[in-house]
């Protein structure tokens, strides 16, 4: 018979009555918990994403959260207060630094790619803002295989560095973000790197883009976990900057458009199939309170998604804080872009 896919479900045309028979699917985008959504008085308003359009929500959960569940061990590490040098502190009281939101492996990649490996971006505005490369540095996500990164080999990653992938990285501009599928099957590694003495490495490469020649080698510090405490995680944003989190995405999030989220009940109707989660990293960047309609005062945390600026606040997305809305407070970390004191601006 014929298919068609109207979004989702899969419908096809099957026997001599050419009846239309559609696939039993929850689909990543339901017009039904859309309409409950915007009905209900959540908080929040919801969108149908065409970006979304024809994926179920078995592949948004497995392909397009990207991050383990912690395991035990790391569950346990001990919560850390970790203060920079009192010069970097004194920095981070200047204007704070631009939050990008580069979406990696979602608009126009492959199904199997995951989400934005945050420890880079957490580390690359951790640089104390009066470095002469603060503003520009956006470390790049380069491919497993490159040389710079200690990775599982799985596609997904841990939460920050807890398997401290981003130990070693060049900058976006020097290796720009491909697709995986789009490489070779077991490209070389084209961007070793040598130590110059003092904890500096310096790449032994040219840069894979042949428009720059800054092959500069930035690490980062190993990251520290803060404490699950709001004024905690409030305090390492005012004085460290961003941090990352993870979340666990259900079914109504790949659908949030505006508002402060919480979890909604709406699917529960529609049986297990449409109630799923799984294992999000987030980038926390504020936070702040919004008067309600009835004079209650609703506190949140602000956040960047790594699904493009299409989706929700511009690619951002705010959360009920405080109450460790979708475990958001449950394991937050921090990491120090490393430093020396060569690097720093002379006065």
């Amino acid at each position: 018979g014929t298919s068609f896919l109207a979004g989702c479900p899969l419908c096809s045309t099957c026997g001599p009555g050419g009846q239309w028979q559609c696939e039993d699917h929850a689909c990543l985008m339901d017009a039904e918990l859309i309409d409950a959504v915007n009905r209900g008085n959540f908080g929040w308003r919801a969108a149908n994403y065409s970006q979304f359009w024809g994926m179920t929500l078995e592949d948004g959960i497995r392909h397009r959260l990207g991050t383990f569940r912690p395991s035990p061990t790391v569950m346990n590490m001990n919560e850390m207060r970790v203060s920079p040098p009192g010069r970097e502190t004194e920095a981070r009281q200047g204007p704070s630094l631009p939050i990008p939101v580069i979406p990696r492996g979602w608009e126009g990649a492959p199904s199997g790619e995951a989400g934005q490996p945050w420890c880079l971006e957490t580390a690359a505005q951790q640089i104390p803002p009066d470095n002469p490369r603060a503003a520009s540095v956006v470390f790049s996500p380069s491919p497993p295989r490159s040389g710079l990164w200690d990775e599982d080999g799985a596609g997904r990653s841990f939460p920050s560095s807890i398997a401290v992938p981003a130990r070693r990285v060049v900058t976006d501009e020097c290796y720009p973000f491909t697709s995986q599928q789009s490489q070779p099957a077991a490209p070389p590694c084209m961007m070793h790197s040598r130590s110059t003495g003092r904890g500096k490495r310096q790449a032994t490469a040219r840069c894979p883009n042949p428009q720059t020649h800054s092959n500069e080698i930035y690490q980062s510090t190993p990251a520290y976990r803060l404490s699950s405490s709001e004024k905690e995680i409030m305090k390492e944003l005012l004085e460290n900057g961003p941090v990352q989190a993870i979340l666990e995405v259900h079914e109504d999030f790949f659908m949030y458009k505006s508002g402060i989220y919480r979890h909604t009940p709406v699917a529960e109707g529609k049986g297990p199939k449409h109630q799923r989660h799984g294992t999000h990293s987030v980038k926390i960047t504020g936070w702040g309170e919004e008067q309600l309609p009835d004079g209650q005062t609703q506190k949140y945390w602000t956040a960047a998604n790594s699904w493009g600026t299409a989706w929700g606040e511009g690619g951002h997305f705010r959360i009920a804080r405080g109450v460790n809305e979708c475990e958001v407070e449950t394991f937050v970390v921090g990491v120090w872009g490393r430093v020396s004191m060569e690097d720093m601006p002379h006065k």
